[in-house]
Parts: C-alpha cells; sequence; structure tokens
C-alpha cells in the first residue's frame, strides 16, 4: 500500500482513512476506547450483554463482535460509528484475502462489483 500518494484503486484517500489508527483491529479499537474511558471490562460486557470472556476474546482478535456491538459500542464511547464499521468490515476483508497473491486484484474487481450493483440497484428504484 502507498501511503505517500494517498491513492488505492483509483480513489483518492483523506489522511486520516490512512492513519496507523485505522490500521487497527477493531478490537483494539474496541480495547482503546473503554481503556481511554477507564471502563472496566466486566462494566462494558455487563452494558453489551455478553460474557466478560466474550469481550476479552473479542478485544484479543480471537473473536469478533458483530454489527449491534459495533453500533452499541459506538453509543457508549461516543465514537464515530462509521469509522468503527470501517475497521469491522476491514477486517473481514482482510482475514479472508491476506494470504492471496492477488489481494491488490481481488479488491479492484469487488469494488467494481459493488459500483455495478449500486447502478442496477439506483437503475430499478
Amino acid at each position: 500500500m502507498n501511503f505517500k500518494n494517498n491513492c488505492i484503486f483509483g480513489h483518492n484517500l483523506s489522511r486520516n482513512i490512512l492513519s496507523m489508527q485505522n490500521l487497527e483491529s477493531i478490537g483494539v479499537k474496541i480495547r482503546n476506547l473503554r481503556e481511554g474511558a477507564d471502563m472496566p471490562l466486566r462494566k462494558l460486557a455487563a452494558l453489551l450483554d455478553v460474557d466478560q470472556s466474550t469481550l476479552s476474546k473479542i478485544e484479543r482478535d480471537e473473536r469478533k463482535p458483530n454489527i449491534k456491538m459495533i453500533e452499541e459500542v459506538s453509543k457508549i464511547f461516543n465514537a464515530d460509528k462509521d469509522e468503527l464499521l470501517i475497521s469491522f468490515y476491514s477486517d473481514i476483508v482482510f482475514y479472508e484475502i491476506q494470504d492471496e497473491n492477488s489481494f491488490s486484484e481481488i479488491l479492484q474487481v469487488a469494488e467494481a462489483k459493488i459500483q455495478y450493483q449500486r447502478t442496477i440497484t439506483n437503475k430499478k428504484k
């Protein structure tokens, strides 16, 4: 990834998207939010209605949170929901294609498919 040009797959990206903080996993982001608020693990687990062990595994990237949990974390810490979702979905993509040699092409084709599908969907409306 070329951070100097701030251009990935033909898109100019803001420095915010390319920051090292955005390269953190969703689990690390949740832990950092919790620790930044000086909140014990047990309290956040209770607020999210999950076991402490489950939350601990999420923070250590041994488990993945679900979308509902991401939304709740966003509300609890008044954090940017979109930033958390970007981290969540980028983790999913990363873990699926990290070992593929043609990851760049895979992402380009996926992006083209998304754009094509949105075009078709918009025409139907």
